[in-house]
């Protein structure tokens, strides 16, 4: 019972600090302003990572790639810590977890954009006037615009979000497959 309580704490906040690095990541790519709440409460959480990395790891294409390091450090320390508490021997997993933590952050990034998806939908009907709704908006316009070009609102009402929420859903089951096929259930894809 400990181990399945520590692996559910394990899985709760490194999965939430992933996110919240991947957040970031988005953040940046679709321009958020960085004077909004949401902006600056995920940088004063995942600051303490990325900016040492920047140190090391210079930005390149317009990608943040000490974010995107740091999300993968993240994923490898958490399945490190999943093989510890299950009592198996990180070393000899150590070649394929390089992988897994690639396929976890993956996981991660999609989990992500349907929570915040979902988010959308709600304050949507229940505050649209919230102060974190623009944020919300900015950050999944992007990804909704291509789905509005081929999905047409049904009278009045745009199902772009549905959509968006399908298909995260249908890449997570080919993320959790793809995981189980090569490695086993051992990491929790």
């Amino acid at each position: 019972m400990f181990s399945e309580i520590a692996l559910f704490l394990l899985n709760t906040v490194f999965s939430l600090f992933g996110m919240a690095l991947l957040l970031r990541l988005w953040m940046q790519w679709t321009r958020l302003p960085t004077r909004n709440p949401v902006s600056q409460g995920v940088f004063q959480v995942t600051d303490w990572l990325v900016r040492p990395l920047r140190r090391f790891i210079p930005g390149l294409g317009g990608i943040d790639w000490a974010t995107v390091i740091g999300a993968w450090l993240t994923a490898l320390a958490f399945l490190l810590l999943v093989l510890l508490v299950s009592g198996a021997d990180p070393l000899a997993y150590l070649p394929l977890i390089l992988l897994i933590a690639l396929l976890n952050m993956l996981k991660w990034g999609i989990s992500m954009v349907m929570w915040v998806t979902l988010l959308m939908a709600i304050l949507s009907w229940v505050n649209p006037h919230s102060p974190v709704t623009p944020a919300i908006n900015h950050l999944t316009e992007p990804l909704l615009r291509p789905i509005r070009r081929v999905i047409p609102r049904l009278g009045g009402f745009d199902i772009s979000p549905m959509a968006l929420f399908v298909i995260a859903q249908i890449l997570l089951m080919i993320i959790a497959r793809l995981g189980a096929g090569l490695f086993g259930a051992r990491f929790g894809l």
